[in-house]
């Protein structure tokens, strides 16, 4: 089915999944427990994003080595970060932990993270095609921007009590989100230029 390889409509299918979740966690409808397993669930939908996203970027000519290096490398590191981060909240919720050992545990997603970023930096090493690295680049930046607006705005909004305390392990899902933002915005711009026709 066509709609089934559109990549838009797979990463709408994660964050409406994502947000919903957030929601019912946020308003204390499901315990963190089935919550966790809810977004375990809900990061399956990553497969045919990629899947779908790889075939779009193949068929415009924007697939090289060092994008298949680096979606092999990030899917990884995105599995293990939900790993990690079942894990830790399994582990912090049933035990009683020391100062020590609490930082341990917090290392368990934060490390895939580490290797995510690394992830990135290294596919801007490896790509030899400058358009694409370019376009790779925008994409960051526009993420850069958008959680450097949202984190600044949330942060007045906070110290003003207007909203409530966001916690800041969110900074990165968010730079995340706002370089797919970029990417899209950029597939939308070549679309309206003609660049994939």
């Amino acid at each position: 089915m066509a709609a089934l390889s559109k990549p838009a409509l797979w990463g709408v299918s994660l964050f409406a999944s994502f947000a919903i979740i957030s929601v019912l966690r946020i308003t204390g409808a499901i315990g963190p427990t089935t919550g966790f397993i809810l977004m375990a669930i809900a990061m399956i939908q990553i497969i045919p994003l990629v899947r779908a996203s790889m075939a779009r970027q193949r068929a415009r000519g924007y697939m090289s080595p060092a994008i298949t290096r680096y979606t092999r490398r990030f899917v990884i590191a995105s599995l293990a970060y939900m790993l990690g981060l079942g894990l830790a909240v399994t582990i912090a919720d049933r035990a009683d932990l020391s100062r020590g050992e609490s930082f341990l545990i917090a290392l368990l997603p934060v490390l895939p993270i580490f290797g995510m970023i690394w992830t990135m930096g290294r596919y801007l090493v490896e790509e030899d095609d400058e358009f694409l690295r370019h376009r790779a680049i925008m994409a960051s930046l526009i993420g850069l921007g958008l959680v450097l607006t949202l984190g600044t705005f949330w942060g007045f909004l906070e110290s003003f009590e207007v909203v409530p305390h966001v916690d800041a392990w969110w900074v990165f899902p968010a730079w995340a989100m706002g370089m797919g933002v970029g990417q899209c915005w950029m597939a939308l711009s070549d679309r309206g230029t003609g660049d994939d026709a």
